[in-house]
């Protein structure tokens, strides 16, 4: 009985069910790919992600094709899956929740439930587009990383002070250390701006004082070029 359930074919495979499961697949492929384009706003961008997105959902759709529901041949993909080794490193959360979209599109494909992969590729798309768009989870207050270089001398310490504290709504030193020599001092700070998008301002009046050598102030990491004074 065992035997017979394994070699009983449920969904038969024709030529037309393989290019069907390969076109609905490279559709929500390509649709996946276009939004993963429009949101992405890390670093390091690679094509070859983007294209790998597409070509993934289709191979889904074939394994799952030729899996059907015979159970051995379902062990023995498990099998010969294991031989192989990904040793790339995922850059980004955003990355694996992608990955694992084109995995469930294709595997939706390869079943042949088309109605559920071209819905699931638009409504979890529209999903994503509306979150980025309203910057959904974003922190209400943004914290910085302020470095500053200059002589350790107590007058230039008291006037980063009153800078500081002009501009800045709250203010942590998480380290000091000498530079060169004993009398220059590299100091970085938490610092939560009480106008971000006057931030210029503080590195102004920073820059503007001769005893301070450099200044930089760093953003979280969305921001790949922080400015440099």
């Amino acid at each position: 009985m065992f035997s017979d359930f394994q070699n009983f074919d449920l969904f038969p495979v024709t030529i037309y069910t393989v290019i069907g499961n390969l076109a609905v697949s490279f559709l929500c492929g390509i649709i996946i790919s276009l939004v993963y384009r429009y949101v992405y706003k890390g670093p390091s961008y690679s094509i070859t992600f983007v294209n790998s997105l597409v070509i993934l959902s289709m191979i889904t759709s074939v394994v799952i094709l030729v899996i059907g529901n015979n159970l051995a041949r379902a062990f023995g993909l498990v099998g010969a899956m294991s031989i192989i080794r990904f040793r790339t490193a995922v850059r980004d959360v955003q990355d694996i929740v992608f990955i694992f979209f084109s995995l469930g599109v294709g595997m939706a494909a390869g079943v042949g439930l088309y109605s559920v992969a071209i819905a699931a590729t638009l409504l979890i798309n529209l999903a994503v587009i509306i979150l980025t768009l309203t910057n959904f989870g974003k922190a209400r207050k943004r914290n910085y990383l302020l470095q500053i270089t200059y002589p350790g001398d107590p007058e230039t310490e008291t006037q980063i002070e009153r800078i500081l504290k002009k501009h800045c709504r709250k203010i942590k030193l998480v380290n000091l250390k000498n530079v060169g020599s004993d009398q220059v001092l590299e100091a970085f700070y938490h610092v939560s701006l009480k106008e971000e998008k006057k931030n210029s301002r503080l590195l102004s009046d920073l820059t503007a004082s001769k005893l301070i050598h450099h200044v930089n102030l760093y953003f979280d990491e969305d921001d790949v070029n922080p400015p440099t004074y």
